[in-house]
């Protein structure tokens, strides 16, 4: 039997199920998604854009899935505290990919900013949610995204109405807490009416020693004139793999910096897919790994300029030690009467041993001609001279590789745009360098947690 079928069947044995604890907007794709989900099936090893990730090696495993809406016996409040001192944040939580707490909002977010469950988000705004969600988030093309479409119960909803400006940042905290091998399947919405403004830091753990297993669609609309910052913060174990795909809408003169940090983690995919539909709107897209033993980070990229005078800058760094694997794969296209167009691509990596691996292909593909486009990649090692330089001062070699490694990421943390965030980054950073990072450090364990049920 291939990989495939024990989702189709699942999915046909339990439909009514998984309908049944959903909204609306959520159950009008299912059909459709399953479709595509049968028609294109899973990505092999000859497909140009997974040659180095085996999907269905990761979604062959029996997984237990909640299909049941079971609550879990478990209260964020309790053992998660934020490893972000004083950033006065919005805090939500997802546990496996159930909303914590039937809450519609909270009281502290400005008049009409709703932040929370799609379910209650669809009986709010029924229109709201339908005309937005799974617009951008094809399943025609990914086998993920469709899997996830699929399957997915719940999400997590940010809206933030005309001209409104959210001043704290919003937090989602995604834990995964199970005592068998899990599989998540977590949707994140974003609308972002014309001239509001918002940033939202979305955050990864895993509790608990098992096998876990996320797709996390995320789907974010900008409209004219509005800017919105997406934090991603991937601070799991090695036995967690992570398949995200990420879109973007973005409208007249709207402004996005999306940055994706990887600190911890198993196997870790992340697609982003950017669409710069409305003139003179601007993104910038960038994102880091540092990686040991045998993680694995595979960064897609794909940023569309469709109309003219739109700018996007693109930069994703990779510091690899031991036997890890790297690869980054970035695509920029340019469309037809896209003039005046500026978009720059850079990819930097640094391996640290002989064994660890990055495979990186930059592309440009430009249909306009009246335009300032580049793309560049370089992979090597630190820089011998550097390190003489810095030992023959005082430091010690294993001194010198860590300053030098955490000068290489800084440009990346530079790019965050809440300065508590960043201080904290800088931090972090450097602990990972030295090894001193604990797994989840802003969780605390609770080993007295119930089984999870296994539903499959």
């Amino acid at each position: 039997m291939n990989v495939e079928q024990q989702y189709i069947d699942l999915f046909t044995q339990y439909e009514d199920v998984v309908c049944r604890h959903a909204p609306d907007c959520m159950n009008a794709l299912r059909t459709r998604a399953f479709t595509d989900f049968e028609r294109v099936g899973f990505p092999s090893l000859k497909h140009e854009d997974y040659r180095y990730t085996d999907v269905a090696q990761s979604f062959a495993p029996n997984y237990g899935l909640n299909i049941n809406r079971l609550k879990m016996p478990v209260n964020p409040d309790d053992v998660f505290r934020c490893a972000v001192p004083d950033m006065r944040t919005h805090l939500f939580f997802v546990v496996n990919d159930s909303c914590y707490k039937d809450v519609l909002t909270d009281a502290s977010l400005p008049d009409g900013v709703y932040a929370g469950g799609m379910k209650h988000f669809a009986e709010r705004y029924p229109n709201v949610a339908s005309r937005y969600y799974g617009k951008i988030a094809k399943t025609s093309a990914d086998a993920v995204t469709a899997l996830n479409t699929m399957l997915a119960q719940d999400g997590f909803v940010l809206y933030v109405p005309r001209k409104t400006k959210i001043n704290r940042a919003i937090q989602l905290v995604n834990i995964f807490r199970s005592m068998v091998d899990i599989m998540a399947n977590r949707r994140i919405l974003v609308i972002m009416e014309p001239y509001s403004e918002a940033k939202l830091l979305v955050c990864d753990h895993s509790l608990d020693d098992v096998k876990c297993l996320s797709s996390q669609v995320v789907e974010i609309f900008v409209e004219e004139g509005a800017c919105f910052d997406y934090y991603d913060l991937e601070e799991s174990t090695v036995s967690t793999t992570r398949y995200m795909s990420l879109y973007v809408k973005q409208e007249v003169q709207s402004n996005v910096l999306v940055n994706g940090i990887t600190l911890n983690n198993g196997l870790t995919r992340n697609n982003y897919h950017i669409y710069l539909n409305g003139d003179a709107a601007e993104t910038t897209l960038c994102g880091m790994a540092i990686q040991d033993k045998e993680q694995q980070v595979d960064t897609y990229t794909y940023i569309t300029h469709a109309v003219p005078h739109c700018k996007s800058t693109e930069l994703f760094k990779n510091v690899l030690n031991d036997r890890s694997t790297g690869i980054f794969n970035g695509r920029i296209l340019v469309k037809e009467n896209a003039e005046k167009t500026e978009a720059f691509q850079t990819n930097r990596n640094m391996c640290m041993t002989r064994e660890a691996r990055m495979y990186s292909k930059p592309q440009l593909e430009i249909y306009a001609d009246d335009v300032k486009c580049s793309h560049g990649m370089t992979t090597g090692q630190l820089d011998e001279n550097a390190l003489f330089y810095m030992q023959s001062r005082g430091l010690s070699r294993d001194e010198a590789k860590t300053l030098l490694s955490v000068a290489f990421t800084a440009d990346i943390i530079n790019n965050v745009r809440l300065s508590a965030l960043k201080d904290r980054l800088h931090y972090l950073v450097e602990k990972r360098f030295r090894g001193e990072l604990v797994q989840c450090a802003g969780c605390r364990t609770c080993n007295n947690i119930t089984k999870t049920s296994r539903i499959k």
